[in-house]
């Protein structure tokens, strides 16, 4: 369970996913203050996604989807000029509540109160599941252009970890990621990831073929 309030680092182009990796660089004064804070405390960010037209308002507090996850820093380099390079480990997704107001607090970044948003693998979920992470792996190893039973996948690699760092690293548009996140559970997260990455083969197939004739 995530705390009931934490820090939240808005972003435009970056979706958080649970058991996924995220290393960031952190130039911006008042996110310097909140890993400083972080650092300090629990060392927790909730990372959201900021919604189209954030750009008027950037400096203020533009508009964010209300679903995003709470990351911990496992790695920290403080620099000599006060960034930082961390790195984050998705923990939990959660919703926002309510955002802190600002005024009258010493500190310079967003606050929100929030739910968690546990997500479990039911037991009856474990074949379906199974067979989402074969065409998975099928699917990846095709776009990588290697034969179907040659995987580059762990075979020991958890489904979570798995789904988690391709949701995260695929090239896909931002909202997409972000419907990913809001997908309920690890298996519709599975089955989503299938159907964007055969769209996404289907396109450049009928893309490649225009172009050759």
């Amino acid at each position: 369970m995530l705390p009931l309030e934490i820090p939240l680092f808005p972003l435009p182009n970056v979706v958080l996913f649970p058991a996924a990796f995220l290393p960031l660089h952190i130039f911006e004064h008042r996110y310097r203050a909140m890993v400083a804070d972080a650092l300090t405390s629990e060392r927790l960010i909730g990372i959201v996604l900021l919604r189209p037209g954030w750009e008027s308002d950037y400096e203020g507090r533009p508009a964010v989807y209300p679903i995003g996850c709470a990351g911990f820093i496992t790695h920290d380099e403080p620099l000599e000029d006060g960034r930082y390079n961390i790195v984050l480990r998705g923990l939990e997704k959660f919703r926002i509540l309510s955002e802190l107001p600002s005024a009258g607090s010493n500190r310079p970044y967003r606050v929100a109160q929030v739910e968690t948003m546990p997500e479990t693998a039911p037991a009856t979920d474990r074949d379906a599941l199974r067979d989402q992470r074969l065409r998975l792996e099928k699917l990846i190893a095709r776009r990588l252009q290697r034969p179907t039973d040659d995987s580059t996948i762990p075979p020991d690699m958890r489904d979570e970890d798995l789904v988690s760092a391709l949701a995260q690293h695929l090239a896909l548009d931002p909202i997409e990621k972000q419907a990913l996140l809001e997908r309920d559970g690890l298996l519709a997260r599975c089955r989503s990831l299938v159907e964007l990455i055969e769209m996404q083969m289907l396109v450049t197939h009928v893309t490649v073929t225009k172009i050759r004739h």
